[in-house]
């Protein structure tokens, strides 16, 4: 089931299960998982795109294996709010996850995510070939912890 809107999506969400956030590239995807109590989002691994069939063979096992409870997919939207292309194979990517599992799957906008875990780790002083193998999936961290922010507002506010 695919949730557009973020307060939706937490509607859908068992208490106590973790989720999951994918930076979806083109040659690599990016996972980061939250705690149980959706409240902090720790990057995971960088899978190796193959095809589709593959790839969401292990995403699913990894959700799995986390007993997660969603999916967050990074909606690479264009700096003016607009969707191209990138945003358009996201969305099929998701389409296509939605036949495979019934876990909710939503979107957020992850403008600068990338920029952001770059500079995160050229703070850490990592080297140029470690933030080559990790960037993925701490941008997919900071796509989650957007995520679980935003659902932790909507929570103090209801």
């Amino acid at each position: 089931m695919i949730i557009e809107n973020i307060e939706e999506f937490g509607k859908f969400l068992t208490p106590m299960q973790a989720i999951a956030g994918l930076d979806l590239g083109t040659k690599t995807i990016g996972v980061a998982v939250s705690d149980s109590f959706l409240s902090v989002a720790t990057p995971l691994e960088t899978v190796r795109r193959k095809k589709f069939g593959l790839d969401a063979a292990r995403l699913l096992e990894i959700a799995k294996i986390r007993n997660l409870g969603g999916f967050i997919l990074g909606l690479p939207r264009n700096m003016d709010g607009s969707e191209g292309p990138r945003c358009q194979s996201t969305r099929a990517f998701a389409r296509n996850l939605e036949r495979l599992t019934d876990l909710p799957i939503g979107f957020w906008d992850e403008r600068l995510s990338t920029v952001a875990a770059e500079r995160a780790l050229l703070e850490a002083d990592t080297s140029r070939r470690r933030r080559a193998e990790v960037i993925d999936h701490v941008a997919a961290g900071y796509i989650l912890q957007g995520v679980l922010d935003r659902l932790g507002h909507i929570k103090a506010n209801s």
